[in-house]
């Protein structure tokens, strides 16, 4: 959280940043391999900053007690490597030559995992104020992405918010050994 905001400030007073860490489209010509992980480190605007490190902390936090530093960077990264890969493949199929900055896809990581993890927790989401069980807010918020993204032209990511999504089921997967990266453990 804090290496975002310190980036968001360095944007505010060094705005060409953007040119060279913002997840630019393949087709573009401004993509380099790098942008991959430090586009989530740059945001839009405040509002975009202030809801990623709410959703950080609110998801993040409990996550990383659970899992140490260590596996809860692992995971964030291969949300963030995964929002990014979506974001590619669908800005190569779109045409699209705007660049994508922010944290959400590995924010969206975590709230699967925190769903998946906590899935009876009954949270209070500050959009819209009524109160849920974790895995109703993940699926709600699932839905809504989707139907974000094929309604488009927001000129949100909502394809990389599934992207870090998919990412976090995988990694979770992966830690489990569970198909498709290993055997399933028989009861």
């Amino acid at each position: 959280m804090m290496i975002c905001t310190a980036v968001f400030c360095l944007q505010l007073f060094v705005p060409i940043i953007d040119t060279w860490f913002a997840l630019w489209p393949i087709a573009s010509g401004r993509f380099m391999p790098w942008q991959t992980v430090s586009y989530a480190f740059l945001h839009g605007g405040m509002g975009h900053l202030f809801f990623n490190m709410l959703g950080l902390w609110m998801f993040g936090s409990e996550l990383e007690r659970l899992w140490g530093q260590r596996r809860y960077l692992q995971f964030l990264l291969a949300g963030v490597l995964a929002a990014a890969i979506a974001q590619l493949v669908i800005t190569w199929f779109a045409g699209s030559r705007y660049p994508t900055v922010g944290a959400s896809g590995g924010l969206f990581a975590l709230l699967l995992a925190f769903g998946m993890l906590f899935p009876n927790r009954v949270i209070m989401p500050l959009f819209p104020p009524i109160p849920m069980k974790a895995r109703t807010f993940v699926m709600v918020f699932g839905a809504l992405e989707l139907g974000l993204g094929i309604a488009g032209g927001s000129g949100v990511a909502h394809f990389a918010h599934l992207g870090g999504m998919v990412g976090g089921f995988l990694m979770i997967r992966y830690w489990r050994r569970m198909p498709p990266f290993g055997r399933s453990r028989r009861r």
